[in-house]
């Protein structure tokens, strides 16, 4: 999760992407209890590859995510954007045993067990437009021969969505330190799946496991409809994602909606699929698929596809915008 979050600017020029807010929990920390619960088993340690200039407070929180599982949390540094087999490396003293890596963009919905006999496996989702993704290749029965990256002539429409386990990750971790020696380098980065091919080409056995929802978080217009569809999925599973303390006058809720602790509608109508960060106060305004953090103050304004950072301050008639952290436009 080292990455800079070009894509989501200017919401990532104050805080880092995987701790953006997506119905009222970070990125991350959703990843990471997704994870969980397709595992479902006991999670020893979970270890954060990010930027040293996150700062102390993001290593702080990150560890907590880790100790709400019962889990050790370890921070590794990236510093420079090397690719995602140079990440990995970066956190090779916890490379042992069976792992998950995950790239922390990414949020899952998915039921299934994982294939024990299988040296990995690499989660995938069917798509429409496959020449669009990395997509697997799978022979007979079912196991996963060779990666393609964008493929021109059809190839499978299962792409791979940047999470994967390793029943030994020690044996990736030794084919990636041979990509390191070696300098296998394509795009001037260093890959995971030069690693994978190594290990395919020995004879590993890789399956794929198929996710039932993957949701993007690269840029704004899909992080906000990711923020939709996690809302939609809370509400169908009948979480309480509106907090007691909300101040509500001549307003209507539509689900659904995060609404966190401490916010106040006046003469508005907000949602369906609508988060509202904590203390956020709202103003004569009608606002629906948009994404809203802490603190905002917004007045006399018709929202849709609207994401809106902390603390900042909205007054006027614009529909679909994005506007960062102590912005004001009045």
């Amino acid at each position: 999760m080292a990455g800079r979050g070009s894509r989501l600017r200017p919401h990532t020029l104050t805080i880092p992407k995987p701790l953006i807010p997506i119905a009222g929990k970070p990125i991350v920390h959703r990843l990471v209890e997704d994870i969980a619960g397709v595992l479902n088993q006991p999670i020893e340690e979970v270890a954060f590859i990010i930027h040293e200039s996150f700062g102390k407070k993001v290593e702080e929180d990150l560890i907590a995510i880790a100790e709400k599982l019962g889990a050790k949390g370890t921070i590794y540094y990236q510093n420079e954007a090397l690719g995602t087999g140079h990440a990995i490396m970066c956190a090779k003293d916890s490379l042992s045993g069976s792992a998950v890596i995950a790239y922390a963009d990414t949020l899952i919905r998915a039921d299934f067990d994982l294939d024990q006999n299988a040296d990995s496996v690499i989660w995938v989702k069917q798509v429409d437009q496959p020449e669009a993704f990395g997509v697997v290749n799978l022979n007979a029965n079912g196991e996963i021969i060779e990666l393609v990256e964008k493929p021109k002539e059809f190839v499978s429409d299962l792409a791979v969505i940047g999470i994967y386990y390793f029943k030994d990750v020690a044996v990736l971790k030794n084919e990636l330190q041979s990509v390191l020696d070696n300098n296998i380098i394509h795009g001037g980065e260093y890959q995971i799946n030069d690693g994978i091919k190594q290990m395919m080409a020995k004879g590993m056995k890789f399956v794929p496991g198929k996710v039932d929802e993957w949701m993007d978080c690269g840029n704004k217009d899909v992080t906000v409809e990711t923020n939709g569809r996690m809302l939609g999925f809370l509400h169908n599973d009948g979480e309480n994602l509106i907090a007691p303390t909300v101040r509500i006058e001549n307003s209507t809720i539509i689900e659904p909606c995060f609404i966190d602790d401490d916010v106040v509608l006046i003469n508005s109508i907000v949602g369906p699929n609508v988060s509202l960060g904590k203390a956020t106060h709202l103003t004569d305004v009608k606002i629906k698929n948009s994404l809203v953090q802490t603190h905002a103050h917004i007045k006399n304004a018709n929202l849709d596809n609207a994401m809106i950072g902390n603390h900042a301050a909205f007054d006027g008639n614009f529909k679909s915008i994005s506007i960062g952290d102590y912005s004001v436009l009045e």
